[in-house]
């Protein structure tokens, strides 16, 4: 492989920056040393020069987008989460719960438009039982039989147990058959117990989040995976938590892309900190893309980043930009200044606007192909 110049690379460089840039170039594997090397002394410039070459090694010059739907079926919720914006109690003003009529309409919404996936999360209500969000999966799948479902983070499953007593991998598997097709990255915040501690006391743990996708993957099931960032976590939280992924991925391979998460303030508990940076949204998608080598795919997702930001990520490290997202409630609730959705022909201009390549994928990376103008005829091509 030739030599790559690294123009952001910082003047009179540190040996270590020089030791990662190697290493980088040669597709030998990151330390936990080496990423926090990367926190601490890596400019944006540098980092975003080098994820932009692990990225163009993995998918060369494309970028990926999907249509797709988000469903919120309810935002009442047992747990109090400090950074969350979207949980109501139960005599809430702002509180609900979607009728069975309105969760068919959105399902059929989603068939008219063409949408390839339905990405499923919402409260934890504790009035309502397992069986209601497993008939959630029944209804969309009756109203739209081809859709894929993407549904319910781990902590969502972990909620299930509790309730039911039920195993996470016997629940996943009676899901399976109603229709489930793979699993968010959601809840997975950061996995340090301090700090977990302090933004989600009393919902699912770390361990228990890497468990439960481990036994999604056991069962065929893909998953996405995520990190929020810019709270009270630091550098070797960070690192930390990426590591974890890593190691997961290496025994089961069932990731399919990651997406770091900036945490957004406004109207949650924690609205006395600031909201990250585009500078450090851009440190997070560069270094998440350095650490995760058995990841194929990394997601600037628009909703939360911006759509400027989730642009210019596609130049350090991001080769996906998700989709069309409509109906998304719960980033919004904490003030993302996003769209609620945008157009497959604004998606497609944005990305070549990058100098990039727009590709349409299903939720498992196989190339959607769209010949006529019927938004709702749509076949896939061999995978990704």
């Amino acid at each position: 492989m030739s030599t790559t110049v690294l123009t952001g690379q910082p003047a009179g460089c540190p040996s270590d920056l020089d030791t990662i840039t190697r290493k980088v170039e040669a597709g030998d594997r990151l330390t936990r040393e080496d990423g926090l090397t990367l926190e601490r002394l890596g400019s944006v410039n540098f980092l975003g020069e080098l994820a932009n070459l692990v990225r163009e090694r993995k998918n060369g010059e494309v970028a990926w987008y999907n249509v797709n739907v988000h469903l919120n079926p309810t935002n009442v919720c047992a747990y109090r989460c400090t950074f969350c914006a979207f949980r109501a109690d139960l005599k809430d003003p702002k509180a609900y719960r979607m009728s069975d009529d309105t969760i068919r309409q959105r399902a059929a919404e989603a068939r008219k438009r063409g949408c390839t996936e339905m990405h499923i999360v919402g409260g934890l209500h504790n009035k309502m039982p397992y069986e209601w969000y497993r008939d959630i999966l029944v209804q969309v799948r009756e109203e739209n039989p081809r859709i894929h479902l993407k549904a319910y983070t781990a902590v969502e499953w972990d909620w299930f147990s509790r309730i039911t007593g039920s195993s996470t991998a016997e629940l996943l598997a009676e899901f399976q058959q109603a229709g489930l097709g793979s699993l968010p990255g959601g809840g997975a915040e950061i996995f340090d117990p301090v700090i977990r501690g302090m933004i989600c006391e009393h919902k699912a743990d770390g361990a228990s989040w890497l468990r439960i996708h481990e036994e999604a993957h056991r069962l065929g099931l893909r998953s996405n995976a995520t990190m929020l960032y810019g709270h009270h976590e630091g550098p070797e939280h960070r690192i930390d938590h990426l590591l974890a992924l890593r190691d997961l991925q290496d025994r089961t391979g069932g990731f399919q892309t990651f997406i770091p998460l900036a945490f957004h303030p406004d109207n949650t508990r924690m609205a006395h900190m600031p909201k990250p940076s585009g500078l450090m949204d851009l440190r997070m998608m560069a270094i998440s893309r350095l650490m995760l080598d058995n990841f194929q795919h990394v997601k600037a997702y628009w909703i939360m980043l911006g759509i400027k930001t989730a642009q210019i990520a596609l130049s350090y490290g991001a080769d996906d930009l998700d989709g069309t997202v409509v109906h998304e409630n719960i980033y919004h609730d904490a003030g993302s200044d996003s769209p609620q959705e945008i157009t497959i022909e604004e998606i497609r201009r944005l990305i070549i606007e990058a100098g990039r390549e727009p590709r349409e994928r299903d939720t498992l990376y196989r190339e959607v192909i769209r010949d006529t103008a019927d938004p709702s005829d749509w076949r896939v091509a061999a995978a990704c």
